[in-house]
């Protein structure tokens, strides 16, 4: 059946035959009568009158087909100038407009295929890295007393817990003397901790895959190298979990998304290995955001310990609930705009948001190339800087990824500091510092680029997209598990011209020089979860620890009372590769403070706030939405 107008092949031949006989009938009637038009020069014989009308109206066709021809050039023309408009783009006529429609067609577009097939017939990133390489350096100096490792402070006197509950709040250094001084193994903090996520996720929804069969076999692992005398660190036999963003062999990595819940990546992730290395314990893949974006993921959506009528945010949900509430010692997380930095915020945990490049990203599903970090969700700056120790430095296949020379936090001395506070700082970490010798100014980072967000939209979603071709081509995106989200997104993403994503970049790099002109203390203290700031400390590449620092009273509290709580935390930034003093400041005002040692009222809400469904969840079989791969 046709159906685009054109006449069949039958009604193409009966036409050309209709005018070949009355061509026949005009010539031979013409030859008839040519002798009387002589003879009587008034005589108008019919054959004329119907000679003129026939070749009239077969002019008349011609034009009108040239007229059609021309009409739909201008139509066509006037279309892909609508659509160029789209582009900021509709300055070219449309002659131009055609040429263009026509030579990206035959010269583009296989490029564009052939491209596709060579580096992103595979979804995540995985693979293929780009060769425009992001670095955040501000200066070829190096600090002062950079430190291959760490000196972690002495702990003595430390004493095993009586309870399940007070060893699974203890710091990482705590857990480590004890395993050291032998009072506990790693095999029983291992059962202590499977133990804790599988009674508490089904009410926080934080944990995707227990890795029941690995985490036995790496405690005992590690309980046997200790008994011939060998430990290896501060992290030797300690539980931890990972985001489900990260590849870990034989088991699912799901990246959050219905799409990929059953994907098995055989790719040791090079943070994995930095984290084995030191004989540290995998026992969960936690939640990730459905591909890394915010806190709803394939299995449900990830709740806040502190008051679990509220969601994480963040796409580092499980790292930072699981870690709040104390069914990991510290766990892994990602940030590519604010990942880190909100949920550890919502959770009451203290995190880290590293200098970019700061830890390499080998079999880590990747969003942006240029923006992404992994950085520790723990219990204090001390436990941050213990993992930041482990995990830093180059990663051979991660071209982004640097040694990057730091002072040993632990021996900064922060009365040589001059940290800044802007208008929405916690006040209480200002004058802590102050009092410990730091030289406390008022400051605001000063920069007249206005399109911070639009810049960090456009680089994100362009290089998301990027990896995640294949998936849009394939309409995986109508599964998504919120489609206000990435879908919409990238959609939107793919008619950001080359052009003006290159003018983004040449943006960001404008922002990055008058944020370093304008960087004129140590550090500054303020909000973490500003929006504008986030994206400006992505972008510009700096580091951020996110410090509890306090509670409030939720909102609209049952009238009897609950123990209930809203966190409340500040950030502090330093200079890129400067990390180790945003430690120090962190690490000197919680060796005063206790906000960070709270424990968060997850099955304890108060005699007054019953929540029937909350206490239905907690009896109900305990367990992670997988128990092995």
């Amino acid at each position: 059946m046709e159906l685009d107008g054109r006449p069949s092949p039958s009604t193409g031949l009966q036409r050309f035959c209709f005018c070949f006989a009355l061509f026949c009938f005009l010539f031979e009637a013409r030859s008839a009568c040519l002798s009387q038009s002589h003879e009587d020069p008034t005589f108008n014989p019919p054959f004329l009158t119907l000679h003129n009308r026939f070749l009239a109206e077969s002019n008349d066709m011609v034009m009108d087909s040239k007229n059609n021809r021309c009409s739909e050039k201008i139509n066509k023309g006037s279309q892909l100038r609508e659509a160029f408009k789209m582009l900021d783009a509709n300055f070219f006529d449309d002659t131009k407009v055609l040429d263009i429609a026509r030579e990206a067609k035959e010269l583009n577009l296989p490029i564009f295929a052939a491209n596709r097939e060579l580096v992103a017939s595979e979804n995540g990133g995985l693979h293929n890295p780009s060769c425009l390489i992001f670095n955040p350096e501000w200066t070829d100096e190096q600090v002062e007393n950079a430190s291959n490792s760490f000196s972690y402070p002495t702990l003595s006197g430390i004493q095993r817990p009586k309870t399940e509950e007070d060893i699974a709040f203890m710091s990482i250094l705590e857990l480590g003397e004890l395993i050291r001084t032998k009072q506990i193994t790693s095999l029983e903090l291992v059962q202590i901790f499977l133990r804790r996520l599988k009674r508490y996720n089904p009410v926080l929804e934080s944990v995707i895959t227990c890795t029941d069969e690995l985490a036995y076999k790496q405690a005992k692992e590690a309980d046997g190298l200790l008994a011939k005398g060998v430990y290896l660190g501060p992290l030797h036999g300690i539980p931890y979990g990972l985001k489900d963003i990260i590849a870990v062999p034989q088991y699912k990595t799901t990246w959050g998304s219905g799409s990929f819940k059953d994907q098995v990546l055989n790719i040791e992730a090079w943070v994995y290995k930095r984290l084995k290395s030191a004989g540290a314990v995998l026992v969960a893949k936690l939640v990730s955001g459905s591909l890394a974006y915010d806190d709803i993921w394939f299995g449900g959506r990830t709740r806040n310990p502190w008051n679990i009528e509220e969601f994480s945010t963040g796409s580092s949900a499980g790292p930072a609930a699981s870690t709040s509430a104390g069914m990991v010692p510290f766990a892994i997380g990602s940030e590519t705009a604010g990942s880190i930095t909100y949920p550890a915020a919502r959770c009451g945990v203290t995190a880290l948001r590293p200098t970019f490049g700061m830890v390499g990203r080998t079999g880590v599903m990747s969003i942006a190339e240029s923006l992404d970090k992994l950085g520790p969700f723990c219990r204090s700056a001390e436990d941050c800087t213990v993992v930041l120790d482990t995990i830093r430095g180059k990663d051979p296949d991660d071209l982004s990824s640097r040694y990057i020379p730091l002072d040993d936090p632990f021996s900064v001395d922060i009365k040589r500091l001059t940290v800044g506070y802007t208008d929405d700082a916690e006040m209480e970490v200002v004058n802590v510092l102050k009092s410990k010798g730091v030289k406390t100014v008022p400051f605001k980072l000063n920069y007249t680029v206005d399109s911070v967000q639009g810049i960090l939209n456009f680089t994100m979603d362009v290089e998301m997209l990027a990896h995640f071709d294949e998936w849009q081509r394939t309409r995986q995106d109508d599964l998504y598990e919120a489609q206000d989200q990435w879908p919409t997104e990238l959609r939107r993403a793919r008619v950001i011209p080359a052009i003006d994503y290159v003018q983004a970049q040449r943006a960001r790099r404008k922002l990055i020089q008058e944020v370093k002109k304008s960087f004129t203390v140590d550090a500054f203290i303020g909000n973490a979860t500003d929006w504008e700031r986030v994206c400006l400390g992505n972008l510009v590449g700096f580091p951020v620890i996110v410090v509890p620092t306090g509670f409030k009273n939720i909102s609209n509290p049952p009238s009897e009372g609950t123990r209930r709580r809203t966190t409340i935390t500040t950030g502090i930034y330093a200079r890129p590769n400067h990390d180790h003093i945003a430690l120090a400041l962190a690490m000197a005002y919680q060796s005063v403070t206790y906000h960070h040692k709270q424990r968060p009222p997850i099955d304890n809400l108060g005699p007054s706030d019953i929540m029937p469904h909350i206490h239905q969840q907690l009896s109900l079989t305990e367990g992670c939405i997988y128990e092995s791969s």
